[in-house]
């Protein structure tokens, strides 16, 4: 099973602003570790709290990606991308 990739706008716009590098190793864990998997919640952790409590994140060095899985779409759509200590402010 294959899932999609989505980024949200802000999403987009915050990963241009990310070293080349660092970008491109965040776009290959995402798609070819994570939409590669039968779930996507065998990797990453979910997010406690009343406000990110439906989300989930995963690592890729000092950032981190937060994502909201639609299993009922086969999507995993990334909603915030950001470095460990600015991501959950």
């Amino acid at each position: 099973m294959t899932w999609t990739i989505d980024y949200n706008s802000d999403v987009q716009k915050t990963l241009k602003k990310i070293d080349p590098q660092t970008r491109n190793r965040i776009r290959s864990y995402l798609h070819e570790r994570i939409a590669t998997l039968d779930d996507p919640r065998q990797t990453g952790q979910a997010l406690q709290g009343s406000e990110l409590g439906n989300y989930w994140r995963y690592r890729v060095g000092d950032y981190r990606i937060l994502c909201d899985i639609q299993d009922n779409k086969l999507v995993v759509l990334v909603i915030e991308i950001g470095h460990r200590k600015e991501v959950y402010r």
